[in-house]
């Protein structure tokens, strides 16, 4: 047995793979029957507004609402039990309809399992080569960019069922599918718009009356309740529910019992039958499981930094991505769509009490009780209310705040990368948006930097030379990091020297840093002037700079170019 065990040990050693990280340094500080209860009630509270969410997001995302709490019974268990976050709560969310809806009508359910699992196998990857700490490259412009545009793309999606239009399947696009929506807008049901109206407003109204009920849960209770009085009373009044929706043999609506398990390539595609699988059919969906991935670890992670935030505690983000991976292929062998950390269910987990991981798998378990003993309760959900909540989703998600503060007081550059990446997620999708929006704020990042990094001449009787120069020396300041988009900055004022300069001496000191393409400007700005037989003297070069021009042979022991320390020792050689 202990020859089996060393060599596993070993290799997650090697690997740098925490499983069960955060359960087992909450372990060893001590957990307790108060720690428990905690965990407990917390876990029911998330477990309740968790419950119709994870339903109306598999709707929005082109799945029958069961698979959503399959999500969150699988993934929600798994990824606390593994992962690297205390109190992150895991399961669907909003950010992964823009990319699962279009996933869902062109390769159906079976498509959309199999995009998850190869997703979770992709984020186990990027876990075990420590990308984790990617995250902190993905400018905040970016983040809100998309995540407004997402949220855009979310609540006209929802305008569907809201307003109870019939404009046949919508088009994958955003500008087609509005112009869709408005061509079917004589379609609409005044029914339809009753119930979501007043989804809505309980939603919004609903926190002021009561505190203790979570609003998502008494919005729709109560308006599930009166829309089956009123059928009752009124059998011909006609609105869509979850069980009308999704008909079944057996009755339609959400089946009661535990996630089943089933290949994901077993289920019934868009056609009725299951898809055949091959190269070509794994080949399509490479694109949207690599979205899915990096989509599920920013939004995790960045998740995971606001639990820190909000509970003064440390995550592991590797071990959370590898927790995330096993959690997202093991959810779609039992029907789950992809999942991630929900900044939402997180943020309610906390403030309800929560003390580890232990809180998150008590509301998938919660979740699993209400799938096997409440489903035909929950069939008779209004698709208008479902509508309702997702709208009320976005608006939190869209964080308008944040954009009108950002777009008050942040640099123009930034303002430019926010608007760019917006209109790409919503125009395109959020993987056109995030990469175009990562490589625009990179470059103008650049540009920036690249304006600090200045080389100037320094003339005599400068303060900054705090001793006696020689007329026939040539003393020349370059500051900031040299790169290659600085490199025109700090050496074109090199070709002001005159003829009658014998010396040229180099203040490097504010140099950190020194790339390959400023290596080479800077070697060609140094060989025309020994060319010139002028004697060239370094002065500060750091660690760094002096290394790379030693290594390129400009300088050394017995090189044309001298370096030394301070500038009186650069005058001492010059003399």
């Amino acid at each position: 047995m202990s020859e089996i065990r060393i060599p596993v040990k070993a290799l997650l050693r090697r690997m740098r793979l925490r499983p069960f990280y955060a359960l087992r340094e909450r372990w060893k500080e001590g957990y307790g029957l108060r720690d428990f209860r905690g965990d407990l009630v917390a876990g029911l509270t998330v477990g309740l507004v968790a419950l119709p969410l994870s339903m109306a997001l598999a709707v929005a995302s082109g799945a029958p609402p069961q698979h959503g709490l399959y999500t969150a019974v699988v993934a929600g268990f798994i990824v606390p039990l593994l992962g690297g976050s205390r109190t992150q709560v895991t399961g669907p969310t909003a950010a992964f309809v823009v990319i699962l809806a279009p996933i869902s009508s062109r390769f159906g359910l079976p498509g959309l399992l199999i995009a998850g699992f190869m997703a979770g196998a992709i984020l186990v990857l990027m876990g075990v080569a420590r990308m984790g700490q990617v995250i902190q490259f993905v400018p905040y412009p970016v983040t809100t960019g998309f995540t407004a545009g997402i949220a855009l793309v979310i609540a006209v999606l929802q305008l569907k069922d809201f307003l109870g239009l019939q404009p046949g399947p919508l088009p994958d696009h955003f500008i087609e599918r509005v112009h869709a929506l408005w061509s079917a807008r004589a379609t609409g049901s005044i029914n339809e718009l009753a119930v979501g109206g007043v989804t809505l407003g309980l939603l919004v109204v609903w926190p002021k009356i009561s505190k203790r009920v979570p609003p998502l849960l008494a919005a729709l209770g109560i308006v599930t309740v009166g829309v089956y009085l009123l059928q009752h009373q009124w059998p011909g009044l006609v609105v869509e529910t979850i069980q009308t929706r999704f008909p079944s043999p057996t009755g339609g609506g959400v089946p009661a019992g535990p996630p089943p398990f089933r290949w994901p390539w077993l289920w019934a595609g868009p056609d009725g039958v299951a898809p055949a699988i091959g190269i070509r059919y794994i080949e399509s969906l490479i694109p949207a499981a690599m979205a899915i991935a990096l989509l599920g670890a920013i939004e995790s992670l960045l998740s995971a930094v606001v639990a820190d935030g909000m509970t003064r505690s440390r995550h592991d983000p590797d071990a959370e991505l590898v927790a995330l991976g096993q959690g997202n292929m093991l959810g779609a062998l039992f029907g789950g769509i992809p999942a991630t950390g929900a900044f939402a269910r997180t943020a309610v987990n906390i403030k309800a009490g929560a003390r580890s991981p232990i809180a998150a798998m008590i509301h998938a378990v919660f979740i699993l009780f209400a799938l096997i003993f409440f489903g035909p309760v929950i069939s008779k959900i209004p698709m208008a209310a479902l509508a309702a909540l997702l709208l009320v989703v976005a608006y939190h998600m869209s964080e308008i705040r944040r954009v009108r503060q950002l777009v008050r007081v942040a640099p123009k550059s930034d303002i430019l990368v926010l608007f760019v990446c917006f209109t790409l997620t919503v125009v395109f999708d959020m993987v056109i948006g995030v990469s175009v929006g990562i490589v625009l704020a990179a470059l103008l990042f650049l540009r920036r930097m690249a304006g600090h990094t200045r080389g100037r001449v320094v003339h005599h009787g400068h303060a900054a030379l705090g001793a006696s120069v020689p007329k026939d020396v040539f003393v020349y300041e370059i500051s900031g990091p040299l790169f290659f988009g600085a490199v025109e900055n700090a050496l074109g004022s090199l070709r002001a020297i005159g003829q009658n300069m014998r010396a040229v001496i180099l203040l490097m000191d504010d140099v950190s840093h020194l790339d390959a393409t400023a290596l080479v400007g800077l070697e060609s700005a140094l060989m025309d002037l020994l060319r010139s037989r002028r004697q060239v003297v370094l002065v500060g070069a750091g660690v760094q700079p002096l290394r790379l021009l030693r290594q390129a042979g400009l300088t050394g022991e017995g090189k044309p170019v001298l370096s030394c320390a301070t500038l009186n020792e650069a005058l001492a050689l010059v003399k």
